[in-house]
């Protein structure tokens, strides 16, 4: 039988030249995120599906996560998402952990759901949560990081939007504006989360349905619609408009803008999908039409600890996959040549691939990263493997330069040659690059 070179569906082979690209964007914004105070932590790739049954939401339980029976006889799952994970390590260290506390963590994850463009069954996210902090400041903090994280990448403001709605706010709108009963408010938020990826009239079919003829009959419909097209907080209803919940929403977006970031929008659309979210919510989205999915979300959740039996801790976090942050840099030009890390090749004359190698040491030992070939081929041939591999300087070595202590070193961008000692070779490597 033949054996299919394809990847899973839905999930990434990694080149080496794809893997520089994961290394360096996680690189870039694990330096962000510590410049903030956060420690990085991690858990196990597969929890109890009770895990994500608790508050993940039905959805992700029941048609996105892969679950299996392992060999125990207990249901579990690969995780899906991270925040059940990390809320259960803070409720098992409740009282020795000190607070606020800052963790982060980029987690491999997996959903069982259609790939499509920035979206993988497999992908990686960062997650960063800060608990212990029950004022606005702890989202002011996120939306600041997600901010810097963009604009450490050479972002610029216009390239993005950040837009921000209240959990609290939206129970206020099926409660108490439209009269929606329990069930109605959970399937008017899922329709709500969805209603920028159907079309407007499909919506309008939607919310019909969820709705009674009686209030259908009151124009609760068009009252839903009205609402939905409020542009700022002060077009909202004054039930809502004075409420608490926007109270808080004027609030952040003034501290955003006192702290120059001015790229914030309230969005009344802005749900999060996840049960466990009670407060202020927000996600970020390219400006790009091209790229005009939600890069990253978050808000806060003060209850998840508390379902661990523990006293409930205010909580506030956010998730960014790496799939949409690519597509982000290379979309709007920011990715930057990730060419191999490797700086010299060292060819081998001769067969002298023992003294070539010890050569190499003597050059790695400097700090220098060094990969010796190793096939005897023809010289010709040993210089095209550097050229295919992208590595710019080539060191050729053989009898000569053995007895010399002089070795020949290749620029192959300019194809210059020069004749140096080790220390010279450190000196010139170093400085190029």
């Amino acid at each position: 039988m033949k054996l299919s070179t394809l990847p899973y569906k839905g999930a990434r082979d990694f080149y080496p030249e794809d893997l520089r690209i994961r290394k360096y964007i996680f690189n870039v914004v694990r330096e962000v995120v510590e410049s903030y105070g956060y420690e990085e932590y991690d858990a196990p790739f597969i929890e109890p599906i009770e895990l994500y049954q608790a508050k993940s939401g039905s959805e992700i339980v029941a048609d996105q996560t892969y679950r299996f029976i392992d060999r125990g006889n207990r249901e579990v799952a690969i995780r899906p998402e991270m925040t059940p994970s990390v809320s259960r390590m803070v409720a098992a260290r409740r009282q020795q952990l000190a607070y606020p506390l800052r963790w982060y963590s980029i987690p491999n994850l997996w959903r069982y759901e259609r790939p499509q463009r920035g979206r993988f069954r497999e992908h990686w996210q960062l997650n960063v949560d800060i608990f212990g902090v029950a004022s606005i400041s702890a989202e002011l903090e996120l939306i600041q990081i997600t901010n810097n994280i963009l604009r450490a990448f050479g972002g610029k403001p216009a390239m993005f939007r950040i837009k921000i709605n209240h959990r609290q706010l939206l129970n206020l709108l099926f409660d108490e504006y439209l009269g929606l009963n329990p069930m109605q408010s959970i399937a008017m938020a899922s329709l709500i989360d969805r209603s920028q990826k159907i079309l407007h009239s499909e919506f309008i079919d939607q919310v019909d349905k969820i709705l009674t003829a009686d209030q259908r009959r009151k124009s609760t419909t068009e009252k839903l619609l009205n609402v939905m097209n409020s542009h700022s907080l002060d077009d909202l209803p004054l039930i809502l408009k004075n409420s608490e919940p926007a109270q808080q929403l004027r609030q952040l977006l003034i501290e955003c803008a006192e702290l120059s970031i001015k790229n914030v929008d309230f969005n009344l659309s802005i749900v999060r999908g996840f049960d466990y979210y009670n407060g202020l919510v927000f996600e970020l989205f390219d400006s790009s039409i091209e790229n005009s999915r939600s890069m990253l979300g978050g808000g806060r959740y003060d209850g998840l600890v508390g379902l661990f039996g523990v006293e409930t801790l205010p909580t506030a976090g956010f998730g960014l996959g790496d799939a949409t942050l690519i597509n982000f840099l290379k979309l709007h030009g920011l990715m930057p040549d990730m060419g191999t890390s490797t700086q010299i090749y060292v060819v081998v004359i001769g067969g002298l691939i023992s003294e070539a190698m010890k050569t190499a040491t003597l050059l790695r030992r400097a700090g220098l990263r060094v990969a010796v070939d190793l096939t005897s081929k023809k010289l010709g041939e040993q210089i095209k493997t550097a050229v295919k591999k992208g590595i710019r300087f080539v060191l050729i070595i053989g009898e000569n330069e053995i007895k010399s202590q002089q070795y020949t070193l290749r620029d192959l961008i300019d194809s210059s040659e020069v004749k140096l000692s080790i220390k010279q070779i450190e000196k010139l490597v170093k400085g190029s690059s």
